[in-house]
């Protein structure tokens, strides 16, 4: 199996070991890797003030610069990005993100806009109620 922290890991010494024959080194410690939390399936309608990084499958309703609005049919859901995505209006996507309480909910910090257009709904929902996330 594919282990991404230990390949990591092994570039980092590998470039380390370039850096030192070559003479010039970087200031920082590169050892320090820190891994993200994994993000949760969610329903929009599901996500709680505990959920810390989720990732929800939705329709794209509302676009502006670096925000979009989300609906997975369970609910809507505001998504601010750092930069603006390429991302349309209409157009189904998967959203990783951290969860932000606000006064009237959650939003969410999107990290990663992944495009799910070709995506088998039928075949994903079966798989859902195998998985008993249905």
């Amino acid at each position: 199996m594919y282990n991404l922290t230990a390949y990591i890991k092994h570039r980092l010494l590998l470039n380390k070991a370039v850096c030192d024959l070559a003479g010039v080194c970087m200031d920082e410690d590169v050892t320090d890797i820190r891994k993200r939390m994994p993000a949760a399936e969610k329903k929009i309608s599901d996500i709680k003030a505990e959920d810390v990084r989720v990732s929800v499958l939705g329709t794209v309703i509302d676009k502006k610069d670096n925000r979009v609005v989300l609906d997975d049919g369970s609910g809507k859901i505001n998504i601010t990005f750092d930069e603006p995505q390429e991302i349309e209006i209409n157009q189904f996507v998967r959203v990783f993100g951290r969860v932000i309480p606000v006064e009237d909910g959650f939003e969410l910090q999107g990290e990663i806009a992944q495009d799910m257009s070709r995506l088998n709904m039928d075949l994903y929902r079966k798989i859902m109620e195998l998985e008993g996330k249905a």
